[in-house]
């Protein structure tokens, strides 16, 4: 090793990232495509030589301004390998590469964080995810935002609630946020504090309340069935926030159904009708007077290890179903059967909206509706958005990153 390398400061990562060094290496053994490090704690990790180069935080690898890569591997002239490697005097490895004769140093904390050889799997959700029925929870999960709006944005109680609302929302499919101001716009306000609204055509902000000529029965004082926003979409929106700010209507309670639950026990009680609508597509269309959305989808949709991904249901927006002539009458009979789960009381969580409360669920997974209310009985009046579940994940590793930050800054992370 040069006496460049003979460092007291830890390298840089290839990303913006803070990864606290709680477990220092011990040692470290290589072939030439093969590195292997020894942890104190016993670890055994092993990095492929292509993997380490490509991963380096050097400016030949990435642009230190924006932490994004610029090394094309094929352009190295040869498969990159290992001639030397060791640790440096602040604990980092060291790496000389073949062909380039390069030596570049890599940060203990990312190497560890980023152990390939000893990880999970890499697609598990951010937050487990629970699935519950309304035995389990005869509420959202409601926290105190009473304060929150009030406080600087990067405030350490401003990010704790934060925190714990996204994860609450990621592994139950809904939160709630109580006592935030009963005014116009405190959904966007709130939104803004994770990320982008999704537009609609319904606009950024929509009001949740009847109205003449109403394009949507959501604008009618008339009862909700059980149902997603907008499958009618490619992509149908990942979140949606719904804010009280009047209810003095006799009626109109809220309910919401985990679609995964219902999805699950459907797979569990009638596997033939929940393989029927994992495979047949159905169309979802929305004939309004101004627009005309259509997509064409299954029910339930998973990925291609079979994991839940999304339900789209809304018998509201079915278009005429369009698919081969022998698969219609079984794809209506797993409708039905579908149908008829969605009526099973236990599924179902029931409550009522208070002025400041925000109600922040997944629109790709939970079910909503509303009971009918009296429209002259009283006020109700709700303001909705639409996000996507990447602003919410995104935001969340952004709470996770400061609070790591802070360890280091401590000094309780290297």
């Amino acid at each position: 090793m040069t006496d460049a390398l003979a460092k007291t400061s830890l390298p840089p990562t290839p990303d913006y990232d803070a990864w606290p060094v709680e477990v220092a290496l011990h040692s470290v053994d290589h072939d030439d495509r093969v590195l292997t490090l020894r942890w104190t704690d016993g670890r055994v990790s092993r990095y492929h030589s292509v993997w380490l180069r490509e991963n380096a935080a050097d400016e030949s690898t990435v642009n230190p301004d924006t932490r994004e890569r610029i090394l094309d591997l094929s352009g190295l002239g040869a498969w990159p390998t290992v001639e030397a490697a060791g640790l440096d005097d602040a604990g980092a490895l060291w790496v000389t590469f073949r062909p380039e004769g390069r030596t570049l140093r890599f940060h203990p904390g990312w190497l560890r964080a980023n152990d390939y050889s000893n990880a999970g799997d890499p697609e598990a959700p951010l937050v487990p995810v629970t699935t519950w029925t309304g035995r389990e929870r005869t509420a959202p999960v409601t926290l105190d935002a009473g304060d929150w709006l009030g406080q600087a944005e990067d405030s350490a109680e401003a990010e704790g609630l934060l925190g714990r609302a996204l994860e609450v929302l990621l592994g139950d499919g809904v939160v709630r946020l109580r006592r935030l101001p009963a005014e116009p716009d405190t959904v966007r306000r709130v939104a803004a504090r994770v990320g982008p609204l999704r537009p609609t055509n319904f606009g950024e902000i929509f009001n949740v309340r009847a109205k003449p000529e109403p394009d949507s029965n959501a604008y009618t004082s008339i009862a909700l069935p059980l149902h997603v926003d907008l499958p009618t979409r490619e992509y149908q929106p990942g979140l949606q926030m719904l804010h009280c700010l009047e209810n003095t209507a006799v009626g109109g309670q809220a309910v919401m159904v985990d679609g995964f639950a219902v999805a699950e026990r459907l797979r569990e009680t009638e596997p033939a009708a929940y393989e029927t609508l994992t495979r047949v597509s159905w169309c979802f269309a929305n004939t309004a007077r101004t627009t005309d959305y259509v997509w064409h989808s299954p029910v339930i949709r998973v990925d291609a290890r079979g994991r839940l991904q999304e339900v789209r249901i809304a018998d509201f927006l079915r278009g005429p179903l369009m698919t081969a002539f022998e698969e219609v009458e079984p794809a209506y009979e797993a409708l039905m059967a579908l149908q008829r789960l969605l009526r099973e009381p236990d599924l179902a969580m029931r409550f009522d909206y208070e002025p400041g409360d925000l109600v922040i669920f997944d629109n790709r997974r939970l079910l909503h509706a509303r009971d009918a209310f009296e429209g002259g009985s009283g006020a109700r009046w709700l303001q909705g958005a639409y996000q996507e579940r990447d602003e919410v994940r995104s935001r969340l590793r952004m709470v996770w990153r400061a609070e790591r930050w802070q360890r280091i800054d401590s000094g309780s992370g290297g």
